[in-house]
């Protein structure tokens, strides 16, 4: 069977619109429910839920493509670039603020037209030593060679997808380009997301990002969906979720006709999962936000303060006080201090399980 981008009517995709019209409408009522509760939160809390949906959406699109970024620097990035309190995290490397800057310029600028240039100028940005691990990348331009995915031991190979061939890219991105920034019709932003998505993908213009890439641009067209930058939800943090499902079912739908309802069926269910679990963002900023009432006016030090910003954002595993010492850059005797205070105000408490080393957890008001 033919990959769509190789059948005659490519790229004139259609679906059927009464079978999406019952979920896009569901779908819909939930991003105005999210967006409502997030005007009632007031602007801090409205920054600090956006950046915490975007610091998901961050990890996570990077987190598909098997790379794990350090959370404390994306976050850092991600408030300097936006105005807002870093907390005192570490500075972020050039690899995070490319991947970083690539995000906020497609929703910060989502009415923005989207051009070859702002394709260029993201792709190296994500791509700034020119390399992706060991192999170098063409940055900044088209591809120039074939590009296929394929599993199997060498003489059994499987091509799960081959992409256009390069000759075509100009063309094709040409048409794309223009579609992209074709003015508002008929076709509901959210459904031109999830075209967007699987066209650029199968298009797959350039040496290595096009995951990135396709799903910066679903975030694009679903802020200009919300009519706002404020992002209250990561549609990527959803795909890592899903992962399996997103790639098995791309490679059913390149391998399919152009009828591409199954394909848009699954990206307003995952969307519609993505609002969902934002709730859970939404009551992390409130929780975090009443800890503060609670706790503010204590007599705290700089680095109690920048560690429990740390540990309100979310530590994994267990904290130690020689986890302190590594975090706060201190020594382990003064680390103790640290802990012993926050012990005796109540913030902290010793952690039930014992077991070789002593850790703590944080108490929250009630």
């Amino acid at each position: 069977m033919p990959f769509i981008h190789q059948l005659p009517h490519w790229p004139a995709f259609t679906w059927q619109a009464a079978q999406l019209e019952p979920l896009l409408g569901a779908v819909r009522y939930q991003q105005g429910r999210l967006l409502g509760r997030l005007d009632a939160l007031g602007l801090h809390l409205r920054d600090e839920a956006t950046l915490r949906s975007l610091t998901l959406d961050v990890l996570k699109s990077s987190e598909i493509e098997g790379e794990l970024l350090p959370a404390e620097s994306v976050r850092s990035s991600l408030a300097h670039r936006l105005g807002l309190d870093a907390g005192g995290a570490p500075a972020a490397d050039r690899r995070v603020e490319g991947i970083v800057a690539m995000l906020l310029d497609a929703t910060q600028h989502h009415a923005q037209p989207l051009t070859a240039e702002r394709l260029f100028a993201w792709h190296g940005a994500l791509f700034p030593t020119g390399r992706s691990g060991l192999y170098a990348v063409e940055v900044g331009r088209w591809r120039t060679g074939g590009m296929q995915v394929v599993s199997g031991a060498m003489g059994r190979e499987r091509v799960h997808f081959e992409a256009p061939p390069a000759e075509q890219l100009p063309a094709q991105m040409q048409q794309f380009l223009a579609w992209f920034n074709a003015p508002p019709g008929p076709l509901d932003a959210v459904l031109k997301a999830a075209v967007a998505h699987l066209w650029f993908v199968t298009i797959h213009p350039f040496d290595d990002g096009n995951g990135r890439i396709a799903r910066a641009l679903a975030d694009q067209l679903l802020a200009r969906a919300d009519g706002s930058a404020q992002r209250g939800y990561s549609m990527s943090a959803q795909i890592q979720a899903e992962r399996a499902t997103y790639y098995a079912l791309l490679e059913r739908t390149q391998r399919g006709s152009l009828d591409i309802t199954p394909w848009l069926t699954w990206f307003l269910e995952c969307l519609g999962r993505a609002v969902q679990a934002a709730g859970q963002t939404l009551h992390g900023v409130l929780s975090r936000a009443r800890f503060w009432e609670h706790h503010g006016q204590q007599p705290l030090n700089v680095r109690q303060r920048r560690l429990l910003a740390r540990l309100l954002d979310g530590f994994e595993g267990k904290l130690t006080s020689s986890k302190w010492a590594k975090m706060a850059k201190c020594s382990q005797d003064t680390a103790g201090r640290d802990i012993q205070g926050l012990l005796a105000l109540g913030i902290l408490r010793l952690a039930p399980g014992g077991g070789r080393s002593t850790s703590y957890e944080l108490v929250w008001p009630e």
